[in-house]
């Protein structure tokens, strides 16, 4: 709470001198207030990532799985998803199967996967697919983008990982650290496979059964 509150009030009195249209700011003065409302946001994301965490991880937040059809889920994903304003095709594919999952926590877990490989790709498809086995649903997000070292491979579900390739962009290394907690915390797993320079697939593996 007493680091949420400043940050909140950062965002709001940025985007209110932001606001300001008359000849007051100087551009400088306007770029750097757009750099201080950027990084604000970063900070505030990576707080609530921070807090998620936390409470999963002491078993203040409870997940609680049920049956329910994935397509619903996976489609809500890809609404959310920023494929589009990238110029990216994520593709879909139909689907009827169901499994054992936390609807909320688990579309934050897709999404965090799914978020990663967008920020990764620059040309191309990402896709979502569903395959059915007797004990697990799997399903695989698949992408054309930069791809993983082989080396890397077991590192990046750490806390706070960054690949030396990835330090540049944005991210703080959390995403796919909670969304392995999530998964793992319904009795499923998550696993990754990898060519480097060409693309990485992501397979979420969720329980068919209670």
């Amino acid at each position: 709470h007493q680091t949420k509150t400043p940050i909140a009030n950062l965002l709001l009195y940025s985007e209110l001198l932001l606001e300001d249209d008359t000849d007051n700011l100087s551009v400088q003065m306007r770029e750097n207030i757009v750099q201080l409302h950027a990084q604000s946001e970063k900070l505030q994301f990576l707080i609530a990532s921070l807090v998620k965490l936390s409470r999963l991880e002491n078993g203040i937040l409870q997940l609680s799985p049920q049956e329910e059809a994935l397509k619903s889920m996976l489609t809500l994903a890809v609404k959310e998803s920023k494929a589009r304003a990238k110029g990216l095709e994520l593709i879909l594919h139909d689907m009827d199967e169901k499994a054992y999952f936390d609807s909320k926590w688990t579309l934050e877990a897709i999404c965090n996967i799914l978020d990663n490989a967008l920020k990764y790709t620059n040309a191309g498809t990402i896709s979502l697919s569903v395959t059915a086995y007797e004990m697990f649903v799997r399903i695989d997000i698949k992408d054309s983008g930069i791809g993983i070292k082989e080396e890397e491979l077991p590192k990046i579900f750490s806390r706070f990982y960054r690949s030396e390739d990835t330090k540049n962009m944005e991210g703080v290394g959390i995403g796919l650290y909670l969304s392995r907690q999530i998964i793992s915390g319904e009795g499923g797993y998550i696993k990754v496979s990898s060519v480097y320079g060409r693309g990485s697939t992501f397979s979420v593996f969720l329980p068919r059964s209670a």
